[in-house]
């Protein structure tokens, strides 16, 4: 919706979602349905798009595997990231891993790490609106083991709750 208090901000779109033409369509977006509702957000009521618009993938045998957009794509899209802002103006930003801060941002230096309070979400004003980062939900399905998994979703679902206060629901 245009008019999303909310809005989550991914890398690029995946295999599934370029095929849709529709973000977190597949696994990732399984996985991030299940955090907007542990946290209690409707998916229907947030904006969902990619800092990257286009699908960047490398061959492997009949599959397409997902390659990290370099920055010179990332800032190269940022036209399109910077539009929708403007034309949704949500209080605030989720940023889903390293990819989306770096454009949200627009500082290729800027680390998760940095945007986090002893592993948890720590909220940032930036431009007149809050960025909260969380991990991206495709880490946490390639996360090492079920230990860094359960934490990764945990930050997840934490950020998005913070996401929910900060406008105020």
């Amino acid at each position: 919706p245009t008019d999303a208090r909310i809005m989550l901000v991914g890398e690029q779109p995946g295999d599934q979602e370029d095929r849709t033409g529709i973000p977190f369509v597949g696994a990732a977006g399984r996985m991030l349905d299940r955090a907007l509702d542990e946290a209690g957000i409707e998916r229907a009521s947030v904006y969902v798009t990619n800092a990257v618009k286009h699908f960047k993938w490398e061959p492997r045998g009949k599959r397409r595997l997902h390659k990290t957009p370099a920055q010179r794509e990332v800032a190269a899209c940022h036209l399109w990231l910077e539009e929708e802002l403007k034309r949704v103006q949500p209080q605030v930003v989720v940023a889903l891993g390293s990819t989306a801060l770096k454009s949200l941002l627009q500082d290729g230096s800027a680390t998760m790490t940095s945007m986090m309070n002893d592993g948890h979400p720590a909220p940032v004003q930036h431009d007149g609106r809050w960025v909260v980062t969380v991990y991206h939900p495709s880490y946490v399905l390639r996360a090492p083991d079920e230990a860094a998994r359960r934490q990764a979703y945990g930050v997840i679902v934490e950020g998005l709750r913070q996401a929910l206060q900060l406008v105020g629901r």
